[in-house]
């Protein structure tokens, strides 16, 4: 489930796939993704052509004076890639970061409503 991504300093560091839900309702897909211990800051969203590219780096530090007698969470890199279909709008994506959940809103293209078209006589 895990692989090793190479840290700047040299160290390794696990990267996971983030827990997700993704609902479709008529307004889009909401899309809610778990990053325990991801600050907006250490966070990243790309779309490029029709993939949408999370990813996100947890750096847990004991304060000063205190040090782990055991580690779990640690340091980890989340990364998950979604693809995207036309019926996206990609200009209305948003996104929000709340209690390590992080939720976003990709919005359904306008349906084009149907018009008549007036007839001008000369």
């Amino acid at each position: 489930m895990s692989e090793v991504a190479k840290k700047e300093e040299g160290k390794e560091l696990s990267r996971f796939r983030p827990a997700t839900d993704i609902l479709e309702r008529e307004d889009g897909f909401h899309i809610f993704m778990d990053m325990p211990g991801v600050s907006k800051g250490d966070m990243s969203i790309d779309l490029e052509e029709d993939e949408l590219t999370v990813t996100g780096r947890s750096s847990q530090c004991p304060a000063p004076g205190e040090k782990y007698v055991e580690a779990q969470f640690g340091e980890c890199e989340y990364v998950r890639a979604i693809s995207i279909s036309d019926i996206v709008d990609r200009e209305r994506i948003k996104a929000s970061l709340e209690n390590g959940v992080l939720e976003l809103f990709l919005p359904k293209v306008e349906k084009i409503q149907p018009k008549r078209i007036t007839i001008e006589a000369q």
